[in-house]
């Protein structure tokens, strides 16, 4: 981890004046949906007569840190891809914020996360111009959602103002405010001082950070991030989980798949034990206890939990 890096990753402060919209935006949505942010009841799936995941129940509540572990095979990306919508269910039902998952369209309300992928790194990008894409929902014709009448009084009060907005709303221009709301997202993941570097000249660990800092710029409510670390150095890992601590304090669901069972028995509130089917879900403390890890994952628990071979 470079000596930026760590500059980087040690803004914290910027975290509460940035999430401040941020947790007034999860909140209010929470209240909005009336229930849980994923509510997955027995869902079957599989891509041949196999099924990948078999009779899989899964609810996350808004505000909740849960990780989804499990050995490679074991259905975690697939179920992923469930709960956002990507696949439909053989059997049972998926809903993303009280709709059909398949059918939500409100996009702007989840923050996706991936592995590192190499398409990434060749990107000729700047930070700030990945950042902003988190914006594209909120720009065009659709800004204007107060009414026709309402921009046309704008129009005798604020003439010049107002033809401004409506222009850059018709062309999808982002807004003064727009640039505020991303410079703030930069801030909240300690990437301003490389807002106009490559995407591809930065570590693994800070481009996980910046594609967090899309999915604040627009607003997200849920992150769902699918092993977000691989490949990334240890350091850098600290503070990217640091990082998602302070972002789930802040009042964002955060629903983690991951493969280091380390990180996750430290950093996540809930752990959901998956190998086809669910063997365990509970506190992580529960988890520990539990005897779920060696029935999921047989003879690699061993090694896992760092047992003798």
């Amino acid at each position: 981890m470079s000596a930026n890096d760590t500059d980087a990753a040690s803004d914290t402060g910027s975290i509460d004046r940035a999430t401040d919209r941020g947790t007034d935006h999860a909140t209010d949505a929470a209240a909005e949906a009336n229930g849980p942010v994923v509510d997955l009841a027995d869902v079957t799936f599989g891509y041949t007569a196999t099924p990948v995941v078999e009779d899989v129940s899964l609810t996350v509540d808004p505000g909740e840190y849960v990780a989804v572990i499990g050995p490679n095979g074991s259905g975690k990306s697939t179920l992923m891809r469930l709960l956002l919508g990507l696949l439909a269910p053989d059997a049972g039902t998926a809903r993303l914020f009280g709709e059909d998952a398949e059918r939500f369209d409100d996009g702007e309300r989840v923050g996706y996360v991936a592995q590192q992928a190499s398409a990434a790194k060749e990107m000729p990008i700047t930070v700030r111009e990945v950042v902003k894409m988190g914006r594209f929902p909120y720009v065009g014709v659709d800004r204007l959602s107060d009414g026709d009448e309402t921009v046309v009084e704008d129009l005798f009060d604020e003439p010049v103002r107002t033809a401004r907005r409506t222009a850059n709303a018709v062309s999808g221009r982002l807004a003064a405010a727009d640039w505020e709301i991303v410079d703030d997202a930069l801030a909240t993941v300690g990437m301003s001082a490389f807002a106009d570097r490559r995407i591809g000249q930065l570590s693994g660990g800070q481009r996980q950070r910046v594609f967090i800092a899309r999915a604040l710029a627009g607003e997200a409510d849920l992150l769902v991030l699918d092993e977000p670390t691989v490949g990334v150095d240890a350091e850098s890992v600290d503070a990217f989980y640091d990082l998602l601590g302070a972002l789930n304090d802040a009042g964002i669901t955060v629903l983690l798949i991951e493969h280091d069972l380390g990180a996750v028995v430290e950093h996540a509130d809930r752990v959901v034990c998956l190998n086809r089917e669910v063997y365990f879900d509970g506190s992580t403390d529960e988890f520990v206890e539990s005897d779920a890890l060696a029935r999921a994952f047989g003879t690699e628990a061993r090694f896992l939990t760092g047992g003798a071979e």
